[in-house]
């Protein structure tokens, strides 16, 4: 459910995009709008991020899903590229359930 979901979201979101040079007809977006815009992105993703790390359905899961998060956070805050941070998320995922 959650899967269909996401990929419809995303798939409305790059139809958006493709339309929306059409639609505005070479018109620029406001500052403010544009501002909005940027100041939302970021909250809206860590909020994704955070209901498919912790949720369940209906419940609060903390599981290895959790842990391997706080890795790549750490990680891409101190800057390290895109593949370590995948790769440590990842082992650390599969350390955590291999152990538990």
């Amino acid at each position: 459910m959650s899967w269909t979901l996401l990929l419809a979201l995303g798939g409305a979101s790059y139809a958006l995009k493709a339309i929306s040079p059409v639609l505005a007809g070479g018109r620029e977006l406001g500052p403010r709008v544009r501002r909005t815009l940027d100041l939302v992105a970021v909250p809206l993703l860590a909020a994704l991020i955070l209901v498919q790390t912790l949720g369940t359905g209906h419940r609060l899961v903390l599981d290895a899903r959790l842990p391997a998060v706080a890795v790549a956070a750490v990680l891409v805050w101190r800057r390290a590229p895109f593949l370590v941070v995948v790769l440590a998320a990842a082992g650390t995922a599969a350390l955590l359930r291999a152990l538990g």
